[in-house]
C-alpha cells in the first residue's frame, strides 16, 4: 500500500477540520470505564489546535442501528475529552443539519466541536453519498485517524473522501508504518503469535502470512481445530468441524515452505467452562472425551518463550485461553510477559492480547500497540482497508517527475 500524506504535510491554520476518531469507549451508567481510545486521539487533536486549526470530531459509538439511543450519545466522550485537553468540548444535536452546520461554520482557531453518533444515521453505514457530503460540507479538510474502523466503507471513513482533501492523522500514520514494517521489512526472525476462538476469522491471516513468517505460534480455541486436523483428540473441546479441510491446507503449505507452526503441547481443560470447574495439565494427546480445552500449558508457554526470545518481530493478535475467565488467562498473560522481555520489535493488536498487556502493566514495553483489531487483521491479511486506501498518497521521495 502506498505511503499516506498526513497532516504534518497539508496547512491546516485557519481550516476546519474534520477528523474521524474511533471514540468507542466503553461507558457504564454514563460513566467511562477506559477512556484509552479517548487519549490515543489526543496528539493529533492538539498538533491541529497547535497550528491553528479548529477541529471537528466525528465517532461512532456502539452499534444503534441507524437510530437514535440516549445511552450511546457522545456527551460522556466530550466532557472526558474536554478534562485530557483542558478545554471546552461543545457537542452538536446531531452529526448533520442546520444547527449542526451553523455550529461548525461558528468555529475559531482553536475551538473543538464534537459531533453526535454518526451511526444514529443508516446512511453512515451505507456509505451514503448525500450524507457523506453533508458532513463534508461543515469542513474544509478530512483527516482520518480511526484506523480501528479503516476496514468499513462508511461514510464518515470512506465516502466523505470524495469531498474533501483528506490526510491521515497521527495515530493512523503509527498504525501503517508500523503495520507496514511487519510487511515490508521486518527484523528476522518474525514470530507470529495467533490466537482466539475460531480458525474461520484467521485463516486468511495465517494463509497470507506464511510468505512474510518465519515461524507460527497458535493458541485459543482455534488451535483445536488445527490439533483435530493433525489426529489428535480434543475431547468436547471448541473446534470448527466445517474448517479441518482449511486447516490440514494451511498446515500442508506450511511445511511445504518449510515454515515452523507450533501448536500446544500441553493443555488446561476442563470438564464446564467456569471459574469453579475442576482442572488440570495435560498432554494433547491425553484429552478426554467429556474435558474441553481453555488455556495453554507450562510446557507450550515455555516453548512459545523460547521462539519469541529469539524473534527479531513479533506480531500477536489474539488470546492463548479464554482469557476473560480469570482461572484460563495464565497461558495468555505468560506470553505478554514474555514478548515484552524480547528485544523483539513487538506489534499488539486484538482486544484480548491488548488487554492482557495493559492489565500487566506491560504496554510501555511494547513497540506497538494496535487500536484497530479488525483493521490490523485485514491489513496484514493483504486486504485494502478503504478508509485507508481513500486518503491522499505521499508524493514519492527523492524522484524528479
Amino acid at each position: 500500500m502506498s505511503q499516506k500524506e498526513s497532516i504534518r504535510d497539508v496547512d491546516v491554520a485557519g481550516k476546519r477540520v474534520f477528523v474521524r476518531v474511533d471514540f468507542n469507549v466503553p461507558i457504564h451508567g454514563g460513566t467511562i470505564s477506559d477512556d484509552t481510545r479517548i487519549r490515543a486521539a489526543v496528539p493529533t487533536i492538539q498538533y491541529l489546535l497547535d497550528h491553528g486549526a479548529s477541529v471537528i470530531l466525528a465517532s461512532h459509538l456502539g452499534r444503534p442501528g441507524g437510530r437514535v439511543q440516549d445511552d450511546l450519545k457522545l456527551a460522556p466522550v466530550a466532557d472526558r475529552l474536554g478534562e485530557i485537553l483542558r478545554i471546552p468540548v461543545q457537542v452538536a444535536p446531531d452529526s448533520v443539519g442546520g444547527e449542526t452546520a451553523s455550529l461548525a461554520h461558528a468555529l475559531q482557531p482553536g475551538d473543538v466541536l464534537m459531533l453526535e453518533n454518526v451511526r444514529f444515521h443508516p446512511e453512515e453505514e451505507s456509505n451514503d453519498a448525500g450524507y457523506a457530503r453533508d458532513l463534508a460540507e461543515l469542513a474544509n479538510l478530512y483527516v482520518d485517524d480511526a484506523f480501528g474502523s479503516a476496514h468499513r466503507a462508511h461514510a464518515s471513513t470512506e465516502g466523505i473522501t470524495h469531498f474533501l482533501t483528506s490526510v491521515a492523522g497521527l495515530l493512523m500514520e503509527r498504525e501503517l508504518t508500523a503495520l507496514g514494517s511487519v510487511i515490508n521489512h521486518p527484523d528476522r526472525p518474525l514470530v507470529a503469535i495467533i490466537g482466539g476462538a475460531k480458525i474461520s476469522s484467521k485463516i486468511g491471516v495465517l494463509t497470507h502470512l506464511l510468505d512474510l513468517t518465519d515461524s507460527f505460534l497458535i493458541g485459543g480455541g482455534m488451535a483445536n481445530t488445527l490439533l483435530k486436523a493433525q489426529g489428535h483428540e480434543v475431547g468436547d473441546s471448541l473446534i470448527e468441524e466445517d474448517k479441518l479441510d482449511e486447516a490440514r491446507s494451511f498446515l500442508d503449505l506450511a511445511r511445504s515452505r518449510a515454515r515452523q507452526v507450533e501448536l500446544p503441547r500441553d493443555v488446561v481443560v476442563v470438564r464446564e467452562v467456569s471459574t469453579e470447574a475442576e482442572r488440570k495439565t495435560v498432554r494433547v494427546e491425553d484429552v478426554e472425551t467429556g474435558w474441553k480445552i481453555v488455556d495453554i500449558g507450562p510446557d507450550t508457554v515455555a516453548s512459545f518463550g523460547d521462539f519469541i526470545g529469539h524473534a527479531g518481530t513479533v506480531v500477536w493478535n489474539g488470546p492463548m485461553g479464554i482469557f476473560e475467565l480469570e482461572p484460563f488467562a495464565a497461558g495468555t498473560r505468560a506470553v505478554a510477559r514474555a514478548v515484552a522481555a524480547s528485544n523483539a520489535r513487538s506489534i499488539v493488536g486484538g482486544g484480548d492480547s491488548v488487554a492482557a498487556v495493559e492489565e500487566a502493566g506491560l504496554a510501555d514495553r511494547m513497540t506497538h500497540i494496535s487500536t484497530g483489531g479488525g483493521a490490523s487483521l485485514e491489513f496484514l491479511e493483504g486486504r485494502t482497508l478503504p478508509g485507508v486506501a481513500a486518503l491522499q498518497d505521499a508524493p514519492v521521495r527523492g524522484v524528479t517527475p
